[in-house]
């Protein structure tokens, strides 16, 4: 009975990574897909390229600190997947008091938006994690970060830092608060249920927590992000 169970397991655990090595294997085979018709390198100019499009060095640093805090705040660390974040996106679905968190980093996501990989399936998800581990190897990481604010979803229509500063603020990039610039990083983790026209006090509630969030990290003390939280987000306020 021992043995019939040991080479039960053995079966199994072979069977395991079988699936696994295909899977990865399939992954590989869609990031090369991928860039056939469009290479990573073509892709990233056609974002820079755009009228639109904010360099690394006219984003706030708020902005960047909070996005890095809130989004993947081991980005600086990593080469495009995060292990840690994974296992922690996998805990906050389950433990009732952990703040919910995606296991993508902000490479993926980048990624997933330059390519247009919006469809939940495993290979797609493989595929982002190899073009990521790609992108970080070709760009520094202002560079990515930069490519991630300039084409995320921030609510209302407005696609990239530069359309939501203007939309929502009438500002450039470089002209937002500090309060407009945390209470926007917190939209891309659900633009339809946060942006600013119909879902203010929800947005509001997550700047609350990226303020925490900002603070865990060190990028700010508490005096500061409380200094922030109570900066008008518009300026009739």
């Amino acid at each position: 009975m021992k043995r019939f169970i040991r080479n039960c397991l053995l079966l199994l655990l072979a069977l395991v990574l079988a699936g696994g090595g295909f899977i990865l294997w399939r992954g590989h085979e869609k990031a090369e897909e991928l860039t056939a018709s469009l290479s990573l390198e073509q892709a990233v100019e056609r974002v820079k390229s755009s009228q639109n499009y904010t360099p690394p060095d006219q984003i706030p640093e708020m902005l960047k600190e909070a996005t890095v805090a809130i989004e993947d705040r081991r980005f600086y660390e990593h080469s495009g997947l995060d292990i840690i974040g994974l296992l922690r996106a996998a805990a906050s679905q389950v433990i009732p008091d952990m703040v919910r968190s995606g296991g993508s980093t902000i490479g993926q996501q980048t990624i997933k938006n330059l390519y247009g990989l919006f469809e939940p399936d495993l290979e797609i998800k493989v595929a982002e994690v190899f073009l990521a581990g790609k992108l970080n190897e070709l760009y520094s990481k202002d560079e990515i970060l930069a490519l991630y604010v300039n084409i995320i979803n921030y609510g209302d229509g407005h696609i990239g830092i530069t359309e939501a500063a203007g939309g929502y603020f009438g500002v450039t990039p470089m002209q937002l608060t500090d309060s407009q610039s945390v209470i926007l990083a917190g939209i891309p983790n659900s633009p339809v249920n946060l942006q600013l026209s119909n879902h203010y006090e929800a947005a509001r509630n997550r700047e609350q927590l990226i303020l925490q969030a900002m603070v865990r990290e060190e990028y700010l003390t508490q005096e500061e992000a409380d200094a922030i939280w109570n900066q008008p987000v518009f300026a009739w306020q």
